[in-house]
């Protein structure tokens, strides 16, 4: 499965009002839930949640990758969220989150979530991927940057 067949403009926020990690959680599951990727927002956050509470998903270079399988999940998706102030999300560097990736997979997915953040992290290792997201002002432009329509 490729990325691009799992984001789509109506699941990206370029203007995230968050300011701490669950409410941008939060914020970006209201997408999963607008566009029917998810069932129960509540179910599917708290899915989240305990995943981040064992492990932060902040990887550095200003992303954050949370992520989780749930059975409130209808198929797999990504949700995309921006941050011009950047977020506190215990990243392995220290420094503020600010490009966020929320991963959704349903419970019976063995090891999608993982091939997912594989995959973005790969694309996301590339200085001028980076670059491009945090410049991109349409919901084109970060798809584009990450390389699909």
């Amino acid at each position: 499965m490729k990325i691009g067949d799992i984001l789509s403009k109506d699941r990206i926020n370029l203007n995230l009002r968050s300011s701490d990690k669950e409410s941008v959680i939060k914020e970006l599951i209201s997408l999963l839930a607008k566009t029917g990727s998810i069932t129960d927002k509540e179910e599917f956050f708290e899915a989240v949640w305990e995943r981040e509470k064992t492990y932060s998903t902040g990887i550095g270079m200003g992303i954050a990758i949370p992520h989780g399988k749930s059975k409130a999940v209808k198929g797999a998706a990504i949700a995309f969220g921006k941050s011009e102030r950047g977020i506190d999300f215990d990243s392995l560097d220290g420094k503020p989150a600010y490009l966020f990736f929320l991963i959704a997979v349903p419970e019976e997915s063995h090891d999608l979530h993982l091939k997912l953040i594989s995959t973005l992290s790969r694309k996301l290792m590339h200085e001028e991927v980076r670059k491009a997201l945090y410049e991109a002002d349409t919901e084109e432009k970060v798809l584009e940057a990450l390389n699909f329509d």
